[in-house]
């Protein structure tokens, strides 16, 4: 997905993920249309278009918030000035004791510690607002992973190697062919590449070291469930490449 207009496909572009996230859905629905999976998959379609939302606000400057920290930062450069001209005054007055002198300029350097502390904790507002928004709809996406990697937890490849016979009451469902299971998990593994890729959406115009390092760790996570499904679709192609399955009887069919 690169930026319109852009020849250099250096940037992504948060529409486009948006159209691709409920394309999925759409694909999702048009084969399993009674899965649990068409629902997710609509829930990471959701989950991107509030992505894009959230990624316009982070490259957006707070104007609000600068203009009431410009009026402090006045305010307390206002202090700064009294209380240098007044050290001045009294020491063009002269001290009657260097003790006196000391202490001045020691009342001084405290103050103007505090004023330093001051504005940078005004200083760092905005940044800190924007990372408490980018950190929540990151968790968000993490958990919304856990819950893709919930519905291909129980799609074994073995659900069409192994006969039915030897299921129980609670196994799960073995009502896919090959075909259809590859295509399930390949779903799986396109809606945790689609969550990876909104991961980065939140430092795309935002340079955060600790908003950063969790979509790192979202990117590490979708990477290492897409790996799991992989392995599964590897030896599904397998079967498909011999042109075995399993049918409800038990017996083996070319399909």
């Amino acid at each position: 997905m690169a930026a319109e207009g852009n020849s250099n496909y250096c940037e992504l572009v948060p529409a486009r993920l948006v159209e691709t996230a409920w394309q999925l859905q759409r694909r999702v629905l048009e084969r399993f249309p009674t899965s649990g999976l068409a629902r997710v998959c609509g829930e990471v379609a959701a989950t991107m278009r509030r992505v894009e939302r959230i990624e316009a606000e982070l490259a957006q400057p707070h104007l609000g918030l600068r203009a009431l920290i410009a009026l402090f930062v006045a305010l307390l450069a206002t202090v700064v000035f009294i209380l240098g001209w007044n050290f001045f005054s009294t020491l063009r007055g002269g001290f009657e004791k260097w003790s006196e002198l000391l202490q001045g300029l020691e009342a001084g350097v405290n103050n103007l510690g505090f004023i330093a502390v001051a504005i940078w904790f005004l200083w760092q507002l905005e940044p800190r607002r924007r990372r408490r928004k980018a950190l929540k709809s990151l968790h968000g996406l993490r958990s919304l992973a856990h819950i893709i990697d919930m519905h291909q937890l129980t799609k074994d490849p073995e659900m069409v190697t192994r006969p039915p016979q030897d299921a129980t009451v609670s196994s799960p469902s073995r009502a896919m062919t090959p075909f259809e299971l590859v295509r399930y998990l390949d779903y799986c593994s396109e809606a945790l590449a689609l969550l990876s890729k909104a991961a980065a959406l939140h430092v795309q115009r935002f340079e955060d070291r600790e908003t950063l390092a969790a979509v790192g760790d979202i990117e590490d996570l979708t990477d290492g469930l897409s790996r799991k499904i992989w392995q599964k679709i590897t030896i599904l192609d397998r079967v498909l490449a011999r042109g075995e399955s399993c049918t409800p009887d038990g017996r083996g069919a070319a399909r």
